[in-house]
């Protein structure tokens, strides 16, 4: 895993490896003159700014969310749909966003987990048969584009 480094702040992490809001983010940030790191295990492209870094690490397991929890603080935006990384993240004192523009907070967080369990405990019980998320749609990025400029607003 690579070393933490000072992210300038405010700063927008994203957990990019299952990001479908990767281009609103930089379009968002840009708007708002914020710094974006795209936290991977594997290259993603991002666009020419020197406010948008990507950030490699090792593909050891939870490297990504690792680094993104040790680099999280206040005045920090992660974007992420992991509930657990959601978590640390919160414990730093980082706003969190999930894809659709909803977010996590201290109230909301518990239930998440909770939930998250509930639903791991029924997949593994069902030999394979399990849903998943609604699929992602228009609705759900708009929600995003308003959610993270409206957060970026209040950071100031």
């Amino acid at each position: 895993m690579s070393e933490p480094t000072t992210i300038p702040h405010p700063a927008i992490l994203v957990d990019a490896d299952a990001c479908p809001v990767k281009e609103e983010i930089y379009r968002v940030a840009a708007r708002h003159k914020a710094h974006v790191r795209v936290v991977s295990n594997s290259p993603f492209r991002v666009p020419v700014n020197e406010r948008v870094k990507r950030v490699v690490v090792s593909d050891g397991f939870d490297a990504a969310d690792d680094w993104i929890a040790e680099n999280a603080g206040p005045r920090t935006v992660v974007i992420t749909a992991d509930i657990l990384l959601a978590e640390r993240c919160l414990k730093a004192g980082a706003l969190v966003l999930r894809h659709d523009g909803k977010s996590f907070d201290a109230a909301s967080i518990g239930s998440a987990i909770a939930t998250r369990a509930i639903m791991e405990d029924l997949r593994a019980g069902m030999d394979g048969v399990g849903g998943g998320p609604p699929p992602f749609g228009k609705t759900d990025r708009s929600r995003f584009l308003q959610a993270l400029d409206r957060v970026l607003v209040g950071m100031g």
